[in-house]
């Protein structure tokens, strides 16, 4: 029989959830949830509750019993740095979820809920995989111009993998052999240096570095961003909104889909062009760093994420890094179908789980 897996990816206005029997995927759905609807919560882990039974909800009107299911795995969140791999939930990483002190993320819910369904069904266990805090950074790349900072390792680790991976296997190597610069360009933008099989360097996706993106800001000016601080303009969240949320495309020009800003660029709107030539050149300039790390030894360079969808978009960036290695383009996000195989991989004992402490 095959194995019955449950996906839980939440994001801050929708829960994705799909279930797979082994790698074939039975449904996937997005379920959405307004405004409305998460303002009675407070914080993130005050929504468990509710999103659990949106999630039971749709189970059911897919025909798809709880007490069938082998595993269930979900997006990892704020926890403390770990090595890429998969976790079985536990009860410390449980309460590094409900009680964050690296932030709150909605993809916390992943594990949390996870966890609450598979103790209720014979033999299920609970999993995460390849969480946003994925951290192989080199020692020197975590080096920042003053001892009170650090860089660290926050991106898109789950689809920098699983694209890896399958990049790899497309050409009939293994990925732990290749060397890779993949940039997700999604609502956050990060840029990897993949080391036969390990990020030596990423950009912070999330709390500000790297290239601007259709919600964050990149990297700003610092002491532009100092003296806003000290303006007394702004409140800190304020300041927080700017760098993450606030930012980038939806700062510019009012709209954090780049489907609309590439119409605006057809009609000649000039500061759309604008905007859109400023993302490719911030990019390939990351890119350009990335090959810098590797010293100059590329086997490929990927695009992927959501934005990588827009294909004119992608030959700018294209004609600015092909002169260090091939690009590759992978559209969308592989992130549901990843957790699966992660999860499959463990249970059927092709690889063993990490434990998180």
């Amino acid at each position: 029989m095959p194995h019955r897996i449950l996906v839980i990816n939440p994001g801050s206005t929708s829960t994705k959830i799909a279930v797979f029997e082994d790698l074939n995927n039975v449904f996937t759905e997005t379920l959405r949830h307004t405004n409305e609807e998460l303002a009675p919560f407070s914080n993130v882990a005050d929504q468990f509750e509710f999103r659990k039974s949106v999630i039971l909800a749709a189970l059911d009107k897919h025909e798809v019993p709880v007490n069938s299911l082998s595993v269930v795995v979900g997006r990892g969140g704020m926890l403390k740095p770990i090595k890429s791999g998969t976790y079985e939930v536990n009860e410390k990483m449980l309460s590094d979820l409900k009680n964050p002190q690296r932030g709150e993320h909605a993809s916390n819910l992943g594990a949390i809920i996870a966890a609450d369904m598979a103790k209720s069904i014979p033999d299920c266990k609970a999993f995460i995989a390849d969480p946003i805090v994925v951290d192989e950074l080199i020692p020197v790349a975590r080096i920042a111009g003053h001892p009170l900072f650090s860089r660290i390792s926050i991106f898109h680790a789950l689809n920098h993998k699983a694209i890896g991976k399958r990049y790899a296997a497309s050409i009939g190597k293994s990925y732990a052999d290749l060397n890779l610069i993949i940039a997700h360009l999604g609502g956050g933008v990060s840029v990897g240096a993949h080391e036969k099989g390990q990020v030596i360097d990423v950009n912070n996706a999330l709390n500000g570095e790297g290239p601007f993106s259709p919600e964050r800001s990149g990297t700003l000016p610092a002491y532009a961003l100092a003296e806003l601080c000290f303006s007394g303009k702004y409140t800190f969240p304020q300041i927080t909104k700017i760098i993450t949320g606030e930012g980038g495309l939806v700062a510019h020009l009012g709209t954090n889909s780049f489907n609309i800003v590439e119409k605006r660029v057809e009609e000649g709107d000039k500061k759309a062009i604008l905007l859109s030539d400023a993302f490719a050149f911030n990019v390939a300039k990351s890119i350009g760093a990335s090959a810098a790390v590797l010293k100059g030894k590329v086997d490929a360079i990927i695009l992927t994420g959501g934005v990588a969808h827009n294909t004119k978009l992608m030959d700018k960036i294209d004609e600015m890094v092909r002169f260090i290695a091939p690009v590759k383009v992978y559209p969308g996000e592989d992130e549901m179908s990843a957790l699966a195989e992660n999860a499959l991989a463990v249970i059927s004992g092709k690889e063993s789980p990490l434990e998180y402490n």
